[in-house]
């Protein structure tokens, strides 16, 4: 079963006037996601990501489509109780310290006290901010208020988490702080749904990814098969032995031939003359370094599709 199904959904937002038009910020968008899975909702500001959420969450009614959520119908009360949420601005009660914060959204989700206080101590060690429990959380930095918005996200321990700009803003420490927690959570058999404009993020812990722009859904599927699809677009040979005045015929197919000593660089645009021009090396003496075919990445992919018309 599937932890996130959305089926052709759109959004349009009437005009609060008559003479403007209607805005559509979601466009038939498709996707799914699988439980236990890391899935990555990649696409500028203003793609319509948030939109997407709200409507998973219930916080915005879609104009069509239909979105299930861990095999139930997404206007379902009782399938929330399952699902974590952090907002990509969440506003906390400041004067609170963590254990209070952790205590309150604990009675918020109908836990038992005991419990509350498990899920405390447990949620603190694993967000790295045991010492910070009864710290204030207006005394907190930036990325210790999202460690403490994944606990609280956490603390009724849900199946499906979602996270809307988890790392936006925080430095390359704290990004990397929960990374760490959310491939946590895929080890503990949870499923996660994050939204991101940081492409590195996504292709260091995602499973799948889909791209969104405009309000569409361009792209969808695990990052090694996008990337696939995509042609190699240069091959970087390395070989030592050889000098590139020598080589007048893989100068003439090369785009780039760097000398440096005893050691040449070789950039073909393709795959199209790569036999040919080891072949020459061979002949000349040379001793082959090395052979890089270089794809499209995923931020590479990103740009193109979210650069096109849609």
């Amino acid at each position: 079963m599937d932890a996130i199904v959305v089926d052709r959904l759109t959004k349009t937002y009437k005009p609060a006037w008559p003479w403007e038009k209607p805005v559509t910020v979601l466009s038939n968008v498709s996707l799914s996601v699988t439980q236990g899975e890391i899935f990555g909702f990649l696409g500028h500001n203003g793609a319509g990501k948030t939109t997407t959420m709200k409507i998973l969450l219930g916080l915005l009614r879609s104009t069509s489509g239909r979105v299930e959520l861990l095999g139930s119908l997404a206007d379902n009360v009782a399938v929330r109780s399952r699902i974590g949420y952090l907002p990509e601005s969440p506003y906390f009660y400041d004067y609170l310290t963590a254990e209070e914060f952790l205590c309150f959204y604990g009675k918020l989700a109908g836990l038992a006290r005991e419990t509350i206080q498990k899920r405390i101590a447990e949620l603190l060690e694993r967000v790295s901010l045991t010492e910070a429990r009864h710290m204030q959380l207006r005394k907190f930095s930036k990325g210790m208020l999202q460690r403490i918005g994944l606990a609280q996200a956490l603390v009724h321990d849900p199946e499906l988490v979602i996270l809307d700009e988890p790392m936006s803003g925080l430095d390359p420490i704290g990004r990397k702080e929960v990374r760490d927690i959310i491939l946590g959570l895929r080890d503990q058999g949870k499923t996660v749904f994050f939204s991101t404009h940081i492409i590195s993020d996504v292709e260091m812990i995602c499973d799948r990814v889909g791209i969104l722009a405009r309000g569409k859904m361009l792209a969808l599927g695990r990052i090694e098969d996008l990337v696939k699809k995509h042609a190699v677009r240069s091959v970087e040979i390395v070989c030592d032995g050889v000098v590139s005045s020598d080589l007048p015929d893989v100068k003439r197919l090369a785009t780039r031939v760097l000398q440096r000593g005893d050691r040449c660089l070789i950039i073909l645009p393709g795959q199209n003359h790569l036999e040919q021009v080891l072949a020459v090396l061979r002949q000349a003496g040379g001793n082959l370094v090395s052979v890089i075919p270089h794809k499209d990445s995923l931020e590479d992919i990103f740009l193109e599709q979210t650069n096109r018309k849609v």
